[in-house]
């Protein structure tokens, strides 16, 4: 469970999280965190949010964003708003660190969304990308649907394939909750 100045860490894709406000602290309106994206990050699939809007600034370095199929180099002092439904990537493409505060509002489940990946990459089960498997990307996209949709293919093919895939997730020892990344 997320919590004000727990830091998770992603190994995989070069990042970490530390939390400054949670959805307890805010009642759900507010997700702050800092991030730090070591240099070269990976970038994470093209996602958008479909009821939550994200705001970054960029208080050290400089980070490469991936929206609406234009990308954008954004540097230390320098803002962006995300408003929901608009896919969108980011990662660090430099040489050096990244700082970042990103706030999601609302919060809804996205801390456990993000703790959920630490813990999986952490325990090696993620591309060296940081991405999970088939398999449990369609119960983790089943799971959090709410606040996080990948951009292809279409939604509802997404949701199809995925319903299809669940029993053989299951079987293949996947969850779509690990209550041990929560601690």
């Amino acid at each position: 469970m997320a919590y004000r100045n727990k830091i998770i860490t992603n190994p995989a894709a070069k990042q970490s999280i530390k939390f400054l406000q949670t959805a307890k602290d805010t009642q759900g309106k507010l997700l702050e965190m800092e991030a730090i994206y070591d240099s070269h990050s990976t970038e994470p699939p093209q996602h958008y949010h479909p009821s939550q809007e994200e705001d970054f600034i960029i208080l050290k370095g400089q980070m490469t964003v991936r929206m609406d199929g234009k990308i954008m180099i954004l540097r230390e002092g320098d803002h962006l708003h995300i408003p929901s439904n608009t896919a969108h990537s980011m990662w660090n493409n430099s040489n050096d660190k990244v700082i970042v505060n990103w706030k999601v509002k609302p919060a809804l489940t996205t801390e456990y969304l993000f703790e959920t990946f630490a813990g999986l990459a952490a325990d090696g089960k993620t591309n060296k990308n940081g991405t999970p498997g088939f398999l449990q990307v369609s119960l983790l996209a089943n799971e959090y649907e709410k606040v996080f949709r990948l951009s292809k293919p279409p939604f509802i093919v997404q949701k199809i394939v995925f319903a299809i895939l669940k029993p053989f997730a299951y079987l293949a020892g996947c969850r779509s909750v690990y209550k041990k990344y929560f601690d």
